[in-house]
């Protein structure tokens, strides 16, 4: 039950679309721009790199701020699975961000909101994951593959560090602990499955990060 709650926590904020009430305010909806996505890359081609990291930052504290949430009202009470809940909050949050009912289920790809979660889940996981993100991205110019290396680093850091007996769980929450990840990471890939094509193709959009427009 208390899965299920920490669930519904994580949803209730990732309700909050960022990209689509800030374009909103900017005259558009973003979904019917650039590549349709609801996210941070599709905001900086379309309104630039202020409104992106701004997007980004409104997603990443969204999933931040509801797995904070249930790390203090839990911390006592259940922290012998106090991880396993961050992550069910985090799953939350980015399905919510995902698939919001109220804009037709058409929203972003998760990966900004997953980084929020991430941080509030174990920061050193989030520092090393960033930066397979920022080293792929900037040299590849390619966001889908940073974002794709990003979360298969999570899932590969969070297996070794509970190896390492870092979450202090059992093997029985350990394992429900690394399968929840694995789904998020699989959803992760699931929704970049058309970037993954394109990447395969050769035909992939490049994003320079740090600039208005687009190679």
């Amino acid at each position: 039950m208390i899965r299920i709650v920490c669930f519904l926590i994580g949803y209730a904020f990732g309700l909050i679309q960022t990209s689509f009430i800030i374009g909103k305010i900017y005259g558009i909806d973003i979904r019917e721009h650039g590549s349709g996505n609801a996210g941070t890359t599709n905001m900086i081609r379309t309104l630039g790199t202020k409104l992106g990291l701004l997007t980004f930052a409104g997603d990443f504290l969204k999933s931040f701020l509801a797995v904070m949430l249930v790390s203090i009202l839990l911390r006592h009470s259940h922290a012998d699975i106090l991880p396993i809940l961050k992550l069910y909050t985090g799953a939350g949050a980015i399905i919510a961000h995902d698939f919001p009912f109220y804009l037709q289920f058409k929203g972003g790809k998760g990966v900004a909101a997953s980084a929020g979660m991430v941080t509030a889940f174990q920061p050193v996981i989030f520092l090393i994951a960033l930066a397979s993100f920022l080293g792929v991205a900037i040299v590849t110019k390619y966001v889908s593959a940073g974002s794709l290396t990003c979360y298969a680093v999570f899932f590969l850091l969070t297996v070794f560090y509970g190896m390492i007996g870092g979450f202090h769980m059992t093997s029985g929450h350990l394992a429900e602990l690394y399968l929840v990840a694995f789904l998020l990471t699989a959803l992760c890939w699931w929704q970049h499955r058309e970037n993954i094509s394109r990447l395969i193709a050769g035909t992939e959009r490049k994003t320079h990060l740090f600039h208005k427009k687009e190679e």
